[in-house]
């Protein structure tokens, strides 16, 4: 075997699966490879096919998953025909795999350190060298502590500590083939950013190739060498990643990278670009070009005729009849959106010296420590910060669903409401509502979607019969939810349809202040795109004011007129969206920013903190971010608090740095090759 030889290759690959006696393909004559140390990001909507591609290439797919035709070739030799014993010995030795959510692919009831020695048990590893490896095994990945983390469970390490263990026991083979599918989603950006460093050394360290399957586009540009487009099981456009986000050569590519919020962009100057229609069925016959539904530049030729994958350049690679016009299409409207913040200065929500304790007796801890805030009417303040920065517990105390420790006050158009939930009047319910991160969690699986919408009017406003009949129609029209759907229940709709469920669900009491926590943190680009539009849209006509929590830094830019960042209960900085994040700003919103992966071909020097955030049971003293701070200026943040200091234009930070000498925005550099 010479070192040509590509660590995977898939050749003319069909997967279907056997629905009802009837088999649906699912995966069309892909054709991809993967050189050893490369790694080969695919990407596309939910559906598209992506992890289909991983369960082949690890022939873990379903019982009624099947392959008609093609081969999947790793280090040469094809896994298709291998035995049971010879398939086990692969995986166990050249092809290891980390999943979305590490929290369930580790085992809750078995310490770290016994799974981790599983791995090597496995290998063969003797009984008496096992701990030693798996010490140095998460070494390797970076946890500094690798001896008491050995004796936790999983439930007690945080969202990155658990992915670092998955990537441990995923390398201990030292695989020549690791698949990551969506490694980083639902992490931190500061978080994230690590888990990607930490991949890209340990692939030069082992020499891993790597597939890379993701729907974020930044982590996909800063990642993978190549990248390939999965639409409807057809692999529409491959190359090199730089070139095919400079130059796309495929509509659909180019309306996936549209999508995106673009640096510096905000909702007052254009709505986001969205693809219309949607998905075919999975495993529908469709004829001609799979995208051909949802293309500006289809015609008769492209419903009738498949297009071939045309070389147009330097393994470039589109299928497309009219790839040399791709890039030149539009998209949508290029309207401005009138900007959503109220002219009227009306202030709708305030907080003062808000905190929340947990915890009994000695053993309490402060999740949020005297925050003050307002909202104003129209507006959106954006709420930023780490896991654990008590984003979460702001939004449920503004609500009530956790009470607000005694002195302190939350006051909705001047009046003070009570803490509680339950000591609230029904108009106060009526006017904060919230929107949930995942809507599967937030809807009652065995109700319609008309009875779920149906059932809050009744509950906030009182109306019945016609009248609230009358009313479910105009809220699910505004969230362009089609009548059709009505009937049908959450397990029928996509995500991106469930999502603008609880959206009109949110909006049908005409509620004053909407949280959405997190609302399209586990949607496509594409869905995503067409749901900030529609929350754009919807503040605009009703005047609402929302609270948007987000560990998307470009989604927040793109949605808020004011940002607050917290850290550790505790109230950073807070100003108008551009100021944030132009500068001067704290350390902390430094770090955030700068850990943000990007498509528009540059990249940003990072500015690493040291360690992870502390815990709330025992916060620093002075400075609670000094443990971690680059930029800490001596023993003053060591033994005091830092004030909130107005650096102007009602921008303030809390820091004993000079105002003049606060970092700006993060230098940028030019992405090479």
């Amino acid at each position: 075997m010479t070192d040509m030889v590509p660590t995977l290759k898939l050749e003319d690959l069909d997967v279907e699966y056997r629905v009802r006696g009837r088999g649906r393909k699912v995966l069309r004559g892909i054709n991809l490879e993967i050189g050893r140390g490369e790694c080969y990001g695919l990407v596309g909507e939910s559906g598209c096919g992506k992890s289909t591609v991983a369960y082949a290439v690890l022939r873990y797919l379903p019982r009624n998953g099947s392959v008609p035709r093609g081969r999947v070739l790793v280090n040469g030799e094809d896994l298709l025909g291998f035995s049971n014993e010879r398939l086990r010995e692969l995986r166990r030795k050249s092809v290891a795999v980390v999943y979305q959510d590490p929290g369930k692919a580790l085992n809750p009831s078995i310490r770290i350190g016994k799974q981790v020695e599983e791995v090597f048990e496995l290998l063969g590893v003797s009984k008496v060298e096992r701990p030693a490896r798996a010490i140095d095994i998460l070494k390797k990945v970076r946890i500094a502590d690798p001896s008491s983390v050995t004796e936790r469970y999983p439930h007690q390490l945080s969202g990155g500590m658990q992915q670092r263990v998955a990537i441990a026991m995923a390398l201990a083979s030292e695989p020549s083939l690791l698949v990551l599918d969506e490694p980083t989603t639902g992490l931190d950006a500061t978080v994230e950013a690590d888990v990607l460093d930490l991949i890209a050394q340990l692939r030069k360290e082992f020499d891993t190739s790597i597939l890379f399957i993701s729907h974020n586009l930044g982590v996909i540009a800063k990642m993978c060498d190549r990248v390939g487009v999965l639409y409807s099981g057809r692999l529409v456009e491959q190359g090199r990643t730089s070139e095919i986000f400079r130059n796309p050569r495929h509509p659909y590519t180019v309306g996936l990278l549209r999508c995106l919020p673009q640096r510096g962009r905000s909702k007052a100057v254009a709505p986001l670009v969205t693809i219309p229609g949607f998905l075919p069925t999975a495993g529908a016959d469709v004829q001609g070009c799979v995208f051909a539904e949802r293309c500006p530049l289809a015609d008769e030729k492209c419903r009738r005729e498949d297009p071939p994958a045309v070389d147009v350049g330097e393994g470039h690679f589109s299928r497309c009849h009219y790839h040399d016009r791709a890039g030149a299409l539009t998209y949508g409207s290029e309207n401005a959106i009138t900007p959503a913040a109220s002219e009227t200065g009306n202030r709708i929500l305030e907080l003062n010296d808000v905190s929340r304790t947990f915890g009994r007796g000695n053993a309490t801890f402060r999740a949020l420590n005297d925050v003050t805030l307002d909202i104003m009417e129209g507006e959106t303040l954006g709420i930023v910060g780490e896991s654990g920065s008590g984003k979460t517990t702001l939004a449920r105390a503004v609500l009530g669903i956790v009470p607000a420790d005694p002195g302190g006050t939350i006051r909705l158009d001047g009046r003070q409401v009570a803490a509680q939930l339950k000591s609230r009047s029904q108009a106060e319910v009526k006017a904060l509502q919230i929107v949930f991160q995942n809507p599967d969690s937030a809807l009652n699986r065995s109700h319609s979607v008309r009875r779920m919408i149906g059932r809050t009017i009744s509950l906030l406003t009182g109306l019945a019969n016609a009248a609230k009949t009358s009313r479910i129609l105009e809220f699910t029209r505004a969230v362009r939810l089609a009548d059709r759907y009505l009937e049908l229940k959450p397990r029928q709709l996509s995500g991106g349809l469930k999502q603008r469920v609880a959206i009109a669900r949110a909006f049908s009491g005409d509620p004053r202040v909407v949280v959405l926590d997190e609302p399209t943190s586990a949607l496509d680009v594409s869905v995503q795109a067409a749901i900030l539009n529609l929350l754009v849209e919807l503040q605009t006509s009703k005047k609402v004011s929302y609270v948007f929590i987000s560990h998307d830094l470009g989604v927040v830019r793109y949605l808020s007129d004011r940002i607050a960042v917290l850290y550790l209960g505790r109230l950073m900085e807070v100003g108008r969206a551009e100021d944030v994040f132009s500068g001067p700003h704290h350390p902390y919103t430094e770090a955030l920013l700068s850990s943000v992966p990007s498509v528009d071909g540059i990249n940003q020097e990072r500015v690493k903190l040291n360690g992870e955030i502390p815990s709330a049971m025992n916060p620093p003293s002075g400075c609670v971010f000094h443990t971690r701070c680059v930029r800490k200026v001596g023993k003053i943040c060591e033994t005091e608090q830092p004030p909130l200091n107005d650096i102007g234009a009602g921008h303030v930070v809390r820091c004993h740095i000079p105002a003049a000498q606060l970092p700006r925005a993060p230098k940028i550099s030019s992405v090479p090759g």
